[in-house]
């Protein structure tokens, strides 16, 4: 396949795939602001998150399959569109089924950043390059979930809750903006375009065990992620009394483990390190700070008395913990679909649609064991990070030496 001049530019494909990561976040700093306003109880609207993460699933996998039709450009234009339709519906919303809806919709279309965003990159990047171009990657999907409780902690602050999706409806409105103007039409000219049996390939990449793992750890490691921006606001703000300015502010600090996390990755990568043991890795990683974390809640560490010291404590753990997210993330991203060329779309938005769900059990979760309590987050944590290391290592068991299974058409 000769991709030399359908290669979009790297911040492109990264805002396109930043954008969706961004709107998970910004409005958690009001989620306490938002249960207040709206007479409900705090788990119900921890369940927007995971109602976002359920629209996700189900974008994914319609748009895959759908750009491997009609194209990634027009694919992309029209999810854009339905997203902007869905911060709308957010904008206007005044209880919490109505939220809850807009929330689906934003999310069915924002997903077509991040499966066709990716299958952009696998298409116009050579198999030698994906490493390197999934790290960088890597690294600003870091930033993106890590600036969103920013921008929104401070929206809240002066403007109010509802204005965080009139700052998403201007970001998505550059973004399709760009698109339209820059973005070349990177599907392969010689691209399988007839019509494929629905249920054949999703039974295939559904039964692909290299599929089920790596999909079950970025689905673990997207539950962490979003097991804190849904419980931390609650476990910062109440229990330790920031504000949500503040509690975003602070949110910004995930960037720089996470930076770090996928830098290490990338140079380990660079140095011959092989994508397996930095996945074990990572999740040594975060199975030591969640156990750390779980330790300081156990002890009534965690508290409003302890003030400045107990958040930076806490902070600190949960910074070791997602250091470890992007070294696992990175490399499953990279070589769970290496199989799939000839049903690259399609592939990823079965791939997607599984991680994603995943991620939505995983966040619904953490709403339901909520109890207003500081054990909760860090006993999620562990519990997901035992969960990934032990798939994993049935994995490399199970497979010997990784033995590379081949995808039939």
């Amino acid at each position: 396949m000769n991709t030399k001049n359908l290669k979009p530019t790297l911040w492109l494909i990264i805002l396109i795939i930043g954008l969706p990561q961004l709107s998970e976040t910004v409005y958690t700093p009001s989620l306490p602001d938002i249960a207040q306003s709206l007479a409900v109880s705090a788990n119900m609207v921890e369940y927007t998150l995971s109602i976002y993460l359920l629209g996700f699933a189900v974008g994914v996998l319609f748009w895959g399959r759908f750009s491997d039709k009609v194209g990634r450009k027009p694919s992309l234009i029209a999810g854009l569109s339905i997203y902007l339709l869905g911060c709308a519906g957010c904008y206007l919303a005044d209880s919490i089924y109505p939220l809850m809806l807009a929330r689906f919709i934003q999310a069915f279309g924002g997903s077509t950043g991040s499966v066709i965003g990716q299958t952009i990159a696998r298409d116009a990047f050579e198999s030698h390059e994906r490493g390197r171009i999934f790290a960088t990657i890597g690294v600003a999907l870091a930033f993106a979930p890590a600036v969103g409780p920013v921008i929104g902690g401070y929206t809240d602050h002066f403007f109010g809750w509802s204005a965080v999706f009139l700052v998403l409806i201007a970001i998505g409105s550059y973004i399709l903006l760009k698109v339209c103007r820059e973005l070349p039409e990177t599907k392969p000219q010689d691209f399988i375009t007839e019509k494929r049996p629905f249920f054949r390939d999703a039974f295939k990449v559904l039964t692909d065990r290299r599929i089920l793992i790596y999909g079950f750890l970025v689905g673990g490691c997207n539950g962490i992620v979003f097991g804190y921006y849904a419980e931390g606001p609650f476990y910062f703000i109440e229990l330790m009394g920031m504000t949500p300015s503040n509690f975003g502010l602070i949110s910004l600090g995930m960037a720089g483990p996470m930076l770090l996390g996928a830098f290490s990755c990338r140079k380990m990568l660079s140095k011959g390190v092989s994508g397996e043991l930095i996945i074990i890795m990572g999740c040594s990683i975060c199975i030591l700070g969640s156990l750390i974390l779980l330790a300081l809640s156990y002890s009534g560490f965690v508290n409003a008395g302890n003030g400045l010291l107990a958040i930076s404590v806490c902070m600190g753990v949960i910074m070791l913990i997602m250091m470890g997210v992007p070294m696992i993330v990175s490399n499953c991203l990279s070589s769970a679909l290496e199989h799939y060329g000839h049903m690259t779309g399609t592939a990823a938005s079965f791939f997607g649609g599984y991680y994603y769900l995943v991620i939505t059990l995983m966040t619904g979760l953490m709403g339901s064991i909520h109890n207003g309590t500081a054990l909760p987050m860090p006993l999620y944590f562990v519990g997901i990070g035992l969960s990934m290391l032990a798939a994993f290592g049935y994995y490399i068991k199970a497979s010997g030496s990784v033995a590379k299974e081949t995808a039939k058409t």
